[in-house]
């Protein structure tokens, strides 16, 4: 499977399919979100942060870096657009092989530090309320994640 790309027609359908995202997830997964301002990248965190069962607001790091949240698991949220131009290690491998899920944000600022398999998620607005999300996968582990999320 090379990629999996799904079109959604509203917010909550947006929200519904992060969710759904959400509970095939487990410890260590590590996810990349793209896309440009109001392509509905929070709208997909926060769906996905309800399929892990956190109970908390979820909102973007843009200026703490990295949220984390509490759910079946630990839930990571990075937002690494500010580390743009920086050396800074934050201790990502930390979190990256840690107990829990994590989301980050314009994942091109620390690519060299990204693990290989990860499931790096395209999200494009298409209309004012539509969006179409790319799912590329890397790794087996990711492609069977993909393969269940088509279902």
């Amino acid at each position: 499977m090379e990629q999996l790309i799904i079109s959604t027609t509203s917010p909550e359908e947006t929200a519904e399919l992060a969710e759904k995202l959400g509970t095939l997830l487990q410890a260590g997964d590590v996810l990349t979100l793209e896309g440009d301002l109001g392509a509905g990248k929070t709208t997909f965190t926060k769906g996905l942060a309800k399929g892990l069962g956190v109970k908390r607001v979820v909102n973007s790091p843009t200026f703490t870096i990295i949220k984390e949240y509490n759910g079946r698991v630990p839930f990571y949220h990075m937002d690494v657009y500010r580390l743009e131009d920086s050396d800074e290690d934050l201790g990502f491998e930390e979190y990256f092989e840690g107990e829990g899920v994590t989301v980050v944000e314009w994942a091109q600022f620390i690519a060299d530090r990204l693990p290989e398999e990860r499931l790096t998620i395209d999200i494009r607005r298409t209309g004012d309320e539509t969006r179409e999300l790319k799912f590329t996968p890397d790794g087996e582990r990711f492609i069977k994640v993909c393969k269940e999320l088509e279902k």
